[in-house]
């Protein structure tokens, strides 16, 4: 196992380790857009609180989430770590920088952005997840049963134009994020070809834009159009 201790403690490993997480990452926000529509049925937020329930109650996505927050636990200290190794690499900068010529502004605030992103996960698991799974949430029969309306505080959070501007800036940093790690990820694994590179990173592009897009009209939507 020293090898293996070795290898994945190393620079190139922890970018390893750093592109599998992130791609990991990257599939968890599809799943969690695909539930997020179900805010937009018209049924007062019925849809919703039962596939909330049923992702509060399967054992197996249970299991997913605490895979989850390790895949996020490892992405962040990968990323704390290697800025750090970065920087004790090159403590003194060069007299003179031109980073806009050969490097994107996504890449060069990778460190900025992904704080942006953790101080909003932190807010948004608080006002969303933990009421959920440990209860403070009021109660809506549907079908005869009662289920937590996580629907309306949901509705009630979006109507609070700071939360919902937190909510935004932090979908444009997310964007920003993935444009970069996307094509990051698959170069570092060494999933590049002349041929096939420049579709992954039109397609990274796309989905970055697409996938956030999707949750910032969420809360806009709630803000703008829709009363309680």
């Amino acid at each position: 196992m020293n090898w293996f201790t070795k290898t994945f403690s190393s620079t190139i490993g922890r970018k390893i380790i750093m592109s599998i997480t992130g791609l990991f990452l990257i599939s968890f926000l599809v799943v969690h857009l695909v539930g997020n529509l179900q805010l937009f049925n018209d049924d007062g937020g019925a849809a919703f609180n039962l596939y909330s329930h049923f992702m509060a109650n399967n054992f197996v996505i249970r299991f997913m989430e605490i895979v989850l927050v390790l895949g996020f636990l490892f992405h962040i200290y990968d990323a704390i770590v290697l800025t750090r190794k970065n920087k004790a690499a090159r403590p003194i900068d060069y007299a003179e920088q031109h980073p806009q010529e050969n490097s994107t502004w996504s890449s060069r605030n990778m460190g900025l952005l992904g704080t942006v992103i953790l101080v909003f996960l932190i807010i948004h698991l608080w006002n969303f997840f933990v009421p959920a799974r440990f209860g403070g949430l009021e109660g809506i029969v549907i079908e005869g049963a009662s289920y937590d309306n996580l629907y309306l505080r949901v509705v009630q959070s979006f109507q609070i134009w700071w939360y919902v501007a937190i909510y935004v800036i932090s979908m444009i940093a997310l964007a920003y994020h993935l444009i970069h790690g996307f094509q990051s990820a698959f170069q570092t694994l060494g999933l590049t070809h002349k041929k096939y590179t420049p579709f992954i990173q039109k397609f990274g592009y796309a989905f970055s834009v697409i996938i956030c897009l999707g949750f910032a009209i969420i809360p806009l939507y709630f803000f703008f159009f829709f009363e309680l």
